[in-house]
Formats: C-alpha cells, sequence, structure tokens
C-alpha cells in the first residue's frame, strides 16, 4: 500500500520571518524534538537561535571569525557544534553562550559537522577533502580518526552508530561501516552536495550540482529514483524528506520551493512551484515532530518558517 500523501507540502503559508543576519543564511537547523528553537548560522559569522513560534531571537552566538557553513545540534539541545571558513569546529554551551571547545586541525573550511546520536562523537568534514572524527569524552584536541578517501572537498556527513555517510565534490558518497571496518564508494557522477538519510537507514537522499535529487539504497547503492526540474548547478540547496518521508522538498538557486513524490517522482501542485526567496534557498528543514511544519533559509538573508493553515 501506498503511503498516504497527506496534505500537499507546498499547501502552506508563511508563520514567520526569521530577520536578523546580515547577509546570506547558510545553514538553519531545528533543535531536537518537540522545542520550538531554530538555529541559523550565516556568512556574517554568526549564530543565531530563534523562538520558531513567536519568529523572535532569543540569542547570538558570536565568536567564529569567518563564514559559518554548518550547524549541528545535541539529542539533548544543550550543546551544538558549528563549522565554516575558521579551519575549526566550535562546541558551544547553549545556556551560557560560550565555547566550549575548538576543535583545530582541518586545513580548509569545514563545509560539514554533525554529532553522532549521543554526542559522545563529531564528525567534520572540510575542502581539504578529510573527515576528521573527534571524541568529546576525550581530554585530547586531537582526532581519533581521520577518513582521506575523498579527492575532493566534503560538502556533507551523516553519521550513526554503526555508520558514517559522506559526500564529495569528487561525485562519491561513501559508506563507512564501523561494525565491519569497510567502506563502499558509490559513484554518483556530479558534486554531492547533501545526503539525508530516511529514518530506517535503507535509504539516503542524494543532492547533486546538476539540477537532481536522487533516491538510493543503502545497502547496495542502487538508484531508486530520481526527482528533477529545479535548478540546482552551482550551490548547496539542501533538500529533506517531507512528513512521513512520503515527499521530497528542496529549494533551488531560484528561490522556488519544489515538492516531489516519492513513489512517482511526479511534482506536486502548485506547479510551477512557488517563488519564496529572492535569492537561492540554501537549506530545507522539516520539524521532527510537527507535520505542519518546515524551515527554509536564503542568501537573501532570512529564514523562513511555513505551515499549513488551521
Amino acid at each position: 500500500m501506498a503511503p498516504s500523501r497527506g496534505p500537499l507540502p507546498l499547501a502552506r503559508t508563511l508563520h514567520a520571518t526569521l530577520n536578523g543576519h546580515k547577509g546570506p543564511v547558510n545553514v538553519a537547523r531545528y533543535a531536537k524534538g518537540s522545542a520550538k528553537y531554530i538555529i541559523t548560522g550565516g556568512q556574517d559569522r554568526s549564530v543565531r537561535l530563534w523562538n520558531a513560534s513567536l519568529g523572535t531571537e532569543i540569542k547570538a552566538f558570536n565568536a567564529h571569525g569567518y563564514e559559518v557553513l554548518s550547524i549541528s545540534v545535541a539529542h539533548d539541545n544543550a550543546k551544538f557544534a558549528s563549522s565554516g571558513g575558521d579551519r575549526s569546529v566550535f562546541v558551544w554551551d547553549v545556556t551560557t553562550g560560550m565555547t566550549t571547545r575548538r576543535l583545530a586541525g582541518h586545513m580548509g573550511k569545514i563545509h560539514a559537522v554533525e554529532f553522532n546520536e549521543d554526542a559522545s562523537v563529531l564528525a567534520s568534514g572540510s575542502f581539504d577533502s578529510t573527515v576528521r572524527l573527534w571524541d568529546l569524552r576525550a581530554q585530547s584536541r586531537a582526532p581519533i580518526q581521520i577518513l582521506d578517501e575523498a579527492r575532493d572537498a566534503i560538502q556533507t556527513i551523516h553519521i550513526d552508530s554503526t555508520t558514517i555517510l559522506t559526500g564529495s565534490v569528487d561525485g562519491y558518497v561513501r559508506t563507512y561501516d564501523l561494525r565491519k571496518g569497510e567502506l563502499r564508494s558509490d559513484y554518483v557522477g556530479h558534486p554531492v552536495t547533501s545526503i539525508v538519510p530516511t529514518k530506517d537507514s535503507q535509504t539516503i537522499l542524494i543532492t547533486t550540482l546538476d539540477s537532481h535529487i536522487r533516491l538510493m539504497d543503502m545497502s547496495n547503492g542502487k538508484m531508486l529514483n530520481d526527482f528533477s526540474g529545479h535548478a540546482n548547478s552551482s550551490y548547496k540547496c539542501r533538500a529533506c524528506f517531507g512528513h512521513g518521508e512520503a515527499n521530497i522538498i528542496c529549494g533551488d538557486e531560484n528561490g522556488m520551493i519544489w515538492a516531489w513524490d516519492l513513489l512517482d517522482a511526479k511534482l506536486l501542485q502548485p506547479n510551477p512551484p512557488p517563488k519564496v526567496h529572492n535569492k537561492v534557498i540554501t537549506w530545507t528543514e522539516y520539524h521532527p515532530l510537527e507535520a505542519s511544519e518546515m524551515i527554509t533559509s536564503s542568501a537573501d538573508g532570512t529564514c523562513k518558517v511555513w505551515r499549513h493553515p488551521t
């Protein structure tokens, strides 16, 4: 039986515009669980915490000397990690607003940072083509492992209890099986800018700079579906699954937000999609629990909260 499509993913209205960054917003992440908080990172070197319901800024985190490109929130929302042009990973205490660690070692800007499930390990991926793993329980500031198989910049990482997934500009998605100590490299053919697994980790969504988004079987690397129509050839535009993983949602370089049915890859209405930002949409993320809410961030300097009308 096909999953219910539910409400059309584009049949939603603008709930709030988070407008505090000076310049492009590169990343926007929800806090974990049911918390109504969003954290954003921008070209202006700041990280900002927002109340999604009220659309108000709670706190600004200012320690970066260069643009912020990636953010990962720990499972308990007590800390988050951020990275960017500094070539160091910053680990922050949310309550105090202070950095508790700065992890140095990369030779280029850090495009991706991601906690594992219990936030004991942090993975960072860089322009220097390496992924570094950091044990946050250890006193040592040295990485516990360096993954150097990629031949170009690492753009995206996902880490769980048994696997590490990386996407690189060299066109490969690499799957590191931590239990078996094995690596599988799947060639997509175009620079990979984001990877998002389904909740059961059976398939992953791969965004590439050829204006395509692909669904891949995690077990064997087989491509299961291909979503296209949007414009994405130059910038990182992170795609995501919609509610119940029944559809795919992604913003593009023209400021339009697109949605496809997961099973048949058909564009959902309205078609053509609405233009909701003035510049490229850098990030799209669905609320972890709320079926009716999602966020988009853009190079136009805003992050927008969208909700289905009630």
